[in-house]
């Protein structure tokens, strides 16, 4: 059969910055960082790291509250950042203008698990007396693993596929993934994808407990995570949401609409090795079938967004593969010295902001990389802003329980 085309058409975006894509890309243009002490957080008995970046709730009471009961805060992050997506993309979802049916349009939103601080919460009302009837009836749909894609399609009316992947920080990039097989195959003709998550002590203490979070700039947030640096010392937890329309080629070229880019390439697969330790060997294949299936070599791709979340193993195991597939050519760059690590939303963010860069033909560089650790040495590392005309772009998201992602967009 005869693939179709997938493109990209709207992009929204709730990060530790604020609401909007422009907020985010005036974030990092400005080579500021989002990353803050967390107070409060010295209050749990053996949580080591206490910084994170925290995205602000605003303007919830927007959405109605019948609707809006269901959802915990990284819901909220999710149906904000899709509402957005949905502007952007000039896509009418309830029929205005007989644009589209609502059965042509699914969501797919991935997240590490359902909203942290309503499972938190109804454990801490469970748990003393053993008393279920503590609970309220909704609590349930916000504690739920497919919270987010829930609740952004009851918000937005959707009645097509709606999916939940959960992989933890590989979920947007996979949600994306799914969104792109299910439109080249033709049973999907529209779908919202990307990822959602939220900042709670319980999140970077599922880190801490595994010595992979930051503790040693507790009283200088801003000067951590520090990617692919010598002086790095783990991840650091952040939350939001981002939202990719993904939409079939000739039915966005039939309305004129505005293309970001066309997804051309996608893989995944897992490592086989260790739970929690990265491993190079893995990330290679998987870039290299996610080129394969773009039907490009590895010297076309101009950029390359990588996952590195300031890890020892996983930026020197990053920084090995992507040295053995493309050496030092290809510029590279994370972008979670600025937003930190938003988990199952990182992802959609870094591809939408990747995405604005290939627009802009800029690339910002990793804040906080100021001595390249040699462990990380001979790849192409961004350290300051690169004028480059950028075409191809790999986005990379390689997550805990060695889960592999890789996905290539094109400009058109």
């Amino acid at each position: 059969m005869q693939l179709k085309r997938v493109v990209i058409t709207g992009v929204g975006v709730v990060s530790p910055f604020g609401s909007g894509v422009d907020v985010l890309m005036n974030g990092i243009e400005q080579g500021r960082s989002a990353v803050r002490h967390m107070d409060g957080w010295d209050q749990y008995i053996g949580l080591r790291s206490h910084v994170g970046a925290p995205a602000e709730i605003k303007d919830e009471k927007k959405i109605p509250r019948q609707q809006r009961r269901s959802m915990g805060r990284m819901s909220i992050f999710a149906a904000q950042a899709a509402e957005q997506a949905v502007a952007d993309s000039g896509i009418h979802l309830r029929g205005e203008q007989g644009e589209v049916s609502s059965w042509d349009v699914g969501c797919i939103i991935g997240s590490t698990m359902g909203s942290a601080k309503s499972i938190n919460d109804a454990f801490e009302m469970i748990l003393p007396k053993k008393d279920i009837t503590q609970l309220g009836s909704a609590m349930f749909f916000q504690c739920m693993s497919h919270t987010a894609a829930v609740n952004v399609a009851q918000y937005l009316g959707l009645n097509g596929y709606i999916m939940a992947t959960s992989a933890a920080c590989a979920s947007a990039v996979q949600a994306i993934g799914a969104g792109y097989d299910l439109i080249r195959l033709g049973k999907q003709e529209v779908l919202l994808c990307g990822g959602a998550e939220e900042l709670h002590p319980t999140v970077t203490g599922s880190f801490d407990v595994l010595f992979a979070t930051s503790v040693k700039y507790n009283q200088t947030p801003q000067k951590t995570p520090r990617p692919f640096d010598r002086d790095r010392d783990g991840l650091v937890c952040g939350e939001g949401s981002g939202i990719l329309v993904l939409e079939e080629y000739e039915r966005a070229v039939s309305r004129n609409a505005r293309i970001y880019a066309e997804v051309i390439g996608y893989s995944s697969n897992g490592n086989g090795f260790h739970v929690s330790q990265s491993d190079k060997e893995p990330m290679v294949h998987c870039m290299r079938e996610a080129i394969k299936d773009a039907g490009i070599k590895p010297e076309e791709i101009d950029y390359i967004n990588a996952h590195a979340t300031a890890t020892l193993q996983g930026d020197k195991e990053e920084a090995g593969a992507i040295k053995e597939l493309f050496g030092d050519s290809i510029p590279v760059s994370s972008l979670k010295g600025y937003i930190g690590h938003t988990l199952g939303a990182s992802g959609a963010i870094e591809l939408i902001a990747s995405l604005i860069m290939m627009e802009k033909g800029l690339i910002y560089p990793t804040l906080n990389l100021d001595n390249v650790d040699p462990d990380c040495q001979g790849i192409n590392h961004v350290t300051k802003p690169v004028k480059k005309k950028v075409d191809v772009i790999l986005k990379n998201c390689f997550a805990f329980g060695g889960i592999n992602t890789a996905l290539v967009c094109r400009k058109i």
